[in-house]
């Protein structure tokens, strides 16, 4: 599968299989993570790989974070403010989402979670004064036919068209993208 690829079939799975994720499929995923580009190549990041079952109880209990202990793996991503004032939020996240595409690459479902209390997973995880918790990143083997939230959402909620968020040179004027008729999931 091709980037792009990755790209189009990629969409947030809340429903897994308790299928285990090979070691050596959970490295690649990491190590995509770790190529991520950062400001000044700082990278401000550090990732707590989550798979004990009470934590992950305890990681879900955010509003839109219930699903959290039916994962086989949970990524709790974390930047470094001291190292990076300015950049670790976009720096993590920007290697949270190369963590996405590479784990749509090998088969898996993933969803991006904000819906936690910053304090309770620091100290939940022991992470310590300098980092901030950016997101976590629920990964598995997606359970077909019982994900019915993702499939409410991604009908009702369709992606934009291009000609809706791109503008040329200045906010509001048309980029006049040609053959802007299909929406991807």
């Amino acid at each position: 599968m091709d980037a792009f690829e990755a790209i189009t079939k990629r969409r947030s799975v809340r429903s897994y299989l308790e299928d285990p994720i090979p070691r050596s499929v959970l490295e690649r995923i990491l190590e995509a993570g770790r190529l991520a580009p950062s400001a000044m190549n700082l990278q401000p990041w550090h990732f707590i790989v989550v798979t004990d079952k009470e934590k992950q109880r305890a990681l879900s209990t955010g509003r839109f974070a219930r699903f959290l202990s039916e994962a086989p793996v949970v990524i709790v991503g974390c930047g470094n403010e001291r190292l990076s004032p300015k950049w670790y939020a976009i720096d993590t996240a920007i290697a949270l989402q190369n963590m996405v595409i590479a784990a749509t690459n090998e088969g898996l479902g993933s969803c991006w979670i904000g819906s936690f209390d910053e304090m309770e997973v620091k100290k939940l995880l022991k992470v310590p004064e300098g980092y901030r918790v950016i997101a976590m990143l629920a990964l598995g083997y997606p359970r077909e036919g019982k994900d019915l939230i993702g499939k409410i959402i991604s009908k009702v909620r369709a992606k934009k068209r291009l000609n809706e968020i791109v503008s040329a040179e200045e906010f509001g004027i048309s980029l006049n993208i040609k053959n802007d008729s299909t929406q991807q999931p």
